[in-house]
Order: structure tokens, then C-alpha cells, then sequence
């Protein structure tokens, strides 16, 4: 399944102890990266994190923030021993101040310290977390698959525009062949210039097999279907593709060098202006 490296996604889960928002950002990049930013109390799961994401996903700059917050939901408890050193104190207050206020109940439980709420523990925490990354990493995915159905389609649209105008040069080789043998009698003929005939026919060879492009359109017959292939195959081919669009590139340059004819040249350039078009999408491919 053909995917981008672009995405966002984000998984939340609420327990009454606590609630954990995990948001995922993929981009472009030429191998896995991982960043997290995350509490201190739950960095010793980093490790296992990153095992699910590397397993998911084989390339991109992916940064993972996790955040994790008490819920209201939880019992506030009174802190007994704070409270009996608030006691303390204030009967020091008094005796040097007798004449000072008493605080009441709901100043005394504001005080630092007096009320608590109880801890949520580490099997909570974990859990709520790695369902939360879970849910973000299924969700981006989704994404990357989406769009990277869309480059697919795109790659692939080009791919048979070449497929096309290679079919169309293949038909209108023979004639090019032609017309290059005649424009060189005719060159001689003009110039008056009475060649020996076996001589004349070794460099007409020599000067076709100079121009010969079969070689040049089969490799790029190979290098279209194996895009193809990579495209409709299971594995990430990203870096697959890049390395055939430098092929691509390669005979193109090679077919316009070798080019003896306007038809031949436009046709090189016309797969110059398709291959770079598809190696910006194929950037962001997986």
C-alpha cells in the first residue's frame, strides 16, 4: 500500500483518574525520525512507543506530543499531617499574636498542601496512554494511506503518458531512420560529390547505429513497469522510486543526445517535464 509521509493525528482517552492526548506530525524525511515531547512521569514508556511507531511506519520525521492531565473527577483527600504542621504553626502565631483572626475551615483547606488528590497510578497512566497512542497511530495511518493513494494515482497517470509517447515514438522510428538516410544523399547530391557506393553505405550504417535509441526506449520500457510494480506492490517504495526516476532521467538525456530529429528531441523533453513531475510527488512517498 503505496503511502505519503505527510499526516496528523491525534488519539485522546479519559479515565476518572486522568485524561491523555497523544497528537502525531508526520513530514518528509529520508529515514524514520522520532521526537517526543512528553511529562517526565511518563518517559519511561518512550522505549515501547517507539517500537509501535518504527513497526507502523518506515519513514518520515514523526514528533509525538503527549499530554496528560488529573480529571476533577478524582476524591481530593485531607493531607493530616500537613494540616497538624498548619496547627502548629498557627498556635505559634497565637501566642506571640493573640490578638490575631482565626482562619476558618475553607482558608485552612486553600492552604499549600492540605487537601490532595490521590495519585493516579502507573497502571492507569499507562494503559489510558498506549490506548491513546494507538488510536493516533491507526488514525495517521489512514492518512498517510489516503494521500498516498493519491500520489499513486498521480505517478501512475504519468507513467502512462510516457508509455504513450514512447508507443508513438517506436511508430515513427523507421520513418525518422529514413528521413535521416535521404537528408544525407540529398546533402551529397547537392554538393556534387560522387561517393564510392559500399563506402557510402558503411557510414550510413555507422551514422544510423550512431542515432539508435532502441536500446534507450527498452530501458525505459523496464524502468516504467518496474514503477508500476513498486506502486501496486505491499512494500514502502519510496526510496525504489527515487533511484528510478534517476534512471528515467538518465536515458531521457541519452535519447535527446543522441536525438537526429525535432520529433525525437520534443519527445525527450516532454519525458524530462513527466519525470520531474514525478519525482516531486514521489518526494513524499514512503
Amino acid at each position: 500500500m503505496t503511502q505519503s509521509m505527510t499526516g496528523f493525528a491525534r488519539g485522546s482517552v479519559t479515565t476518572p483518574q486522568c485524561s491523555v492526548i497523544v497528537e502525531l506530525r508526520s513530514v518528509n524525511n529520508r529515514y524514520l525520525d522520532l521526537y517526543f515531547r512528553c511529562p517526565e512521569n511518563v518517559r519511561q514508556w518512550e522505549p515501547h512507543w517507539r517500537q509501535q511507531i518504527s513497526k507502523a511506519f518506515s519513514r518520515g520525521k514523526i514528533e509525538a506530543t503527549i499530554r496528560v492531565s488529573d480529571n476533577d473527577e478524582q476524591a481530593l483527600t485531607v493531607n493530616t499531617e500537613a494540616l497538624n504542621t498548619l496547627k502548629q504553626a498557627l498556635d505559634r502565631v497565637r501566642t506571640h499574636l493573640p490578638d490575631s483572626p482565626v482562619p476558618d475551615q475553607m482558608a485552612l483547606l486553600l492552604a499549600p498542601g492540605v487537601l490532595k488528590t490521590d495519585a493516579v497510578s502507573d497502571t492507569v497512566l499507562k494503559s489510558a496512554c498506549n490506548e491513546a497512542m494507538s488510536a493516533a497511530i491507526t488514525e495517521l495511518i489512514a492518512q498517510r494511506q489516503s494521500e498516498g493513494s493519491a500520489l499513486r494515482q498521480l505517478v501512475l497517470q504519468r507513467v502512462g503518458d510516457m508509455s504513450s509517447r514512447l508507443g508513438l515514438l517506436r511508430e515513427k522510428l523507421p520513418q525518422l531512420r529514413q528521413q535521416q538516410r535521404q537528408r544525407i544523399l540529398d546533402k551529397l547530391s547537392s554538393a556534387s560529390v560522387q561517393a564510392d557506393p559500399l563506402r557510402l553505405e558503411e557510414e550510413l550504417v555507422y551514422v544510423a547505429q550512431r542515432a539508435d535509441v532502441d536500446e534507450e526506449m527498452d530501458r525505459l520500457d523496464a524502468h516504467l513497469a518496474a514503477i508500476t510494480a513498486a506502486l501496486e506492490g505491499r512494500e514502502p517504495c519510496g526510496r525504489r522510486l527515487d533511484f528510478l526516476m534517476q534512471e528515467l532521467n538518465r536515458e531521457a538525456n541519452t535519447l535527446s543526445s543522441k536525438s537526429t530529429a525535432i520529433d525525437t528531441t520534443n519527445t525527450a523533453v516532454e519525458f524530462k517535464v513527466l519525470i520531474e513531475q514525478m519525482r516531486e510527488q514521489i518526494q513524499n512517498i514512503e
